[in-house]
């Protein structure tokens, strides 16, 4: 496969070995017969940083679309159907999309080469049903059957059957109750909705509103054919021990069931306005909610709940930004991407060329670093709750999503605005001392850093038996952590107590076997690659057991064929750690370690090696694996544009060419 001039990837696509000369090609099919590792590096980078270069936008960003699952495709149809909106050509594309990722026993699943997954085709199945599949189709029958042997809609996950619920194939009284009143609750009581992450918070105030209306929207058809029996298809499930957590919440639910019939009718109402009020005042310039689809869809349909017609302006903005979010392939599909990238893929990109050996003042990087300063977000969000007396400087993920800046984003846009030498070096020096100041005063207590929020630790989310989603608390997190120590300890600040402090969590983090956990990217290859850089960058000299413990786990995972892979499930089957296909993030996250770690040998040079014959003749790799990370596990990423950015970093720092 080879990648679209917007850094997707082309399906049809064959790869084949770069053409550059006979003898590079005989050096690429051997790559023993090259005179030296150093000289196929540099063709290598030569070939990727062209590349890279020609993705820039005009503006000066960089973005790689957003692959997620086919779920974010199925929703998007479900709630133009409920919505009124749908239209044929969408619903044709979206379907031949939806049919063209559908495995060969009738499954979905989450993540390229992953194992079927039971929401993601109940979803699926719906949605080309939309589609008009006739259900006696062979592969509509093989994802009914499929769904039918694993427990039917019954076992779906929640967010799964509240779409059902809102046409009547699942009835609300067999979902968990989550009353609009949560909203009123003060930041001292458990359970408030700023104990949830960001993401998770942004979803679940919408859904109390759609929670306390439980609409019902006529059915097009039934599914029947999802019923493991059709006689009992609502099946009720007995409680847990009353001792347990579990048994707790699921008696709590009922007893929330019981008030939604009888509410406080003044604290109800009050308790919508609030929610509604909140909704509006976090939606975005672009008219999206927090950047991500599950926001987004939610807010539309609690908003249309509480009178707001279509042609509101919020409505409107908040319908147009998903136009922004759909992909068109050159095949004629249509598919959504649940968020997008931009200024995670600008600051990377920089780097990635930086470290190339690009001049410190070269057109390119003055561009991104202007469009960087630009995106800069000097309001107060929601970070604010927990830290009222900071003062704003940070970036977020996405273009537009002012309410949410987030910590790895600003360590990353300071990391990369550091390199650059910008015709007004007062602005930069300004933005970066800001960015620095927002993140050294979002550290946690225990002294590591999360992704948007402090503190945000408690366990008890998780345990509502509506949190079946994926992760819904922000704890903090090794790498996110580790790019801010990199960060700081790159602007002289090594010995800082707050930064000394994040180095001896970092130091007690590491698992026994010499790896990291890795939160937003898989998994513990992300990890090792974003700890060793940093802890080089803060003056931990390359003989320190843990360094050395490191780089023993990652020799001992390198794969036969030179590179490194790590698949997704590794976050719920540890014998999978380090194991899985070669791909070029994974590999040139493994050489960032080993390279950061002062180790030149046998296993580098076998891991660049690898890049090189791997690489596509237009200077980028080919990686349909997904290789970043939402929820893990639960929600599974592939980052457009880490197939290049991170190899054109790795291979920069092989040949020491880094500008940094």
């Amino acid at each position: 496969m080879t990648a679209t001039a917007d850094g997707r990837l082309d399906p049809q696509y064959d790869p084949e070995p770069a053409a550059e000369s006979t003898t590079e090609e005989a050096e690429r099919d051997n790559p023993a017969s090259a005179t030296t590792t150093a000289d196929l590096a540099a063709r290598t980078l030569e070939r990727a940083v062209d590349h890279l270069l020609g993705l820039q936008d005009d503006a000066g960003w960089w973005k790689g679309n957003l692959e997620t699952n086919v779920t974010m495709d199925a929703e998007d149809l479900l709630l133009r159907q409920f919505l009124g909106i749908r239209t044929e050509e969408q619903t044709r594309a979206t379907g031949d999309w939806i049919r063209s990722q559908q495995q060969p026993d009738g499954t979905w699943a989450t993540f390229y080469g992953g194992p079927p997954e039971l929401s993601a085709t109940v979803e699926a199945y719906v949605a080309l049903k939309l589609a008009g599949d006739d259900p006696q189709a062979p592969h509509m029958r093989r994802a009914a059957g499929y769904v039918r042997e694993h427990g039917g809609i019954a076992a779906s996950r929640v967010f799964t059957r509240i779409w059902l619920a809102l046409f009547g194939w699942w009835p609300w009284d067999r979902l968990p109750e989550l009353p609009p009143e949560i909203i009123l609750l003060p930041r001292q009581v458990p359970l408030n909705i700023y104990s949830f992450g960001c993401w998770a918070r942004q979803t679940i105030v919408p859904l109390t509103v759609v929670s306390a209306h439980r609409p019902v929207r006529e059915a097009p058809f039934d599914l029947t054919e999802l019923h493991t029996n059709p006689d009992d298809p609502f099946p009720t499930r007995p409680f847990a021990a009353p001792y347990t957590w579990d048994g707790v919440f699921e008696r709590l639910d009922r007893l929330l069931h019981l008030y939604h019939r009888l509410p406080v009718r003044p604290l109800r109402r009050n308790a919508l306005q609030q929610a509604a009020r909140w909704i509006i005042d976090r939606q975005e310039a672009d008219g999206c909610w927090g950047g991500i689809q599950p926001p987004a869809v939610y807010s539309l349909i609690a908003l249309h709940l509480l009178g707001y017609e279509l042609d509101h302006p919020v409505m409107k903005a908040g319908l147009a930004a998903f136009d922004n979010f759909t992909v068109h392939t050159d095949e004629g599909h249509r598919w959504i991407e649940a968020c997008q990238s931009p200024v995670w893929d600008t600051c990377l990109a920089a780097i990635a060329l930086s470290d190339a050996g690009l001049p410190r003042d070269h057109p390119a990087l003055v561009r991104a670093a202007d469009w960087m300063l630009d995106e800069e977000i000097t309001k107060r969000g929601d970070w604010a709750v927990q830290r009222p007396k900071l003062g704003a400087g940070g970036w977020a993920f996405e273009f537009d999503n002012d309410n949410y800046p987030d910590i790895d984003d600003t360590a990353e846009v300071v990391l990369s605005l550091r390199r650059i030498k910008h015709p007004d070096p007062g602005r930069i020096d300004a933005a970066v001392r800001r960015g620095i100041e927002w993140t050294l005063g979002m550290q946690s207590k225990n002294g590591a850093w999360a992704a948007f929020d402090v503190d945000n630790t408690s366990t008890l989310p998780n345990k509502l038996p509506f949190c079946d989603f994926g992760e819904v608390i922000d704890p903090p997190s090794a790498d996110v952590t580790a790019h801010v120590v990199e960060m700081a300890a790159g602007a002289g600040m090594a010995n800082d107590p707050r930064i000394r402090r994040g180095i001896e969590w970092l130091l007690r983090e590491q698992e026994e076997d010499g790896s990291w956990f890795g939160r937003w990217g898989t998994n513990y290859i992300y990890g090792v690659g974003s700890v060793l850089p940093a802890l080089a960058e803060a003056g931990i000299p390359d003989s320190h057991p843990a360094v050395r413990r490191a780089v023993r786990w990652l020799e001992r995972h390198q794969n036969a064929d030179g590179g490194w892979g790590e698949d997704m499930r590794s976050y719920t089957d540890r014998s999978w750690a380090g194991r899985g296909t070669s791909t070029a993030s994974q590999t040139a996250w493994a050489l960032m370690a080993l390279l950061a770690a002062g180790e030149r040998g046998a296993a580098v040079d076998r891991g660049v090696r690898w890049l090189a014959a791997t690489q596509l003749p237009e200077g980028t790799w080919d990686e349909p694996e997904f290789t970043g990370t939402g929820f893990p596990w639960d929600f599974s990423i592939n980052y457009n544009l880490y197939r290049l950015v991170f190899p054109v970093t790795a291979l920069g720092r092989y040949l020491g060419r880094s500008g940094g």
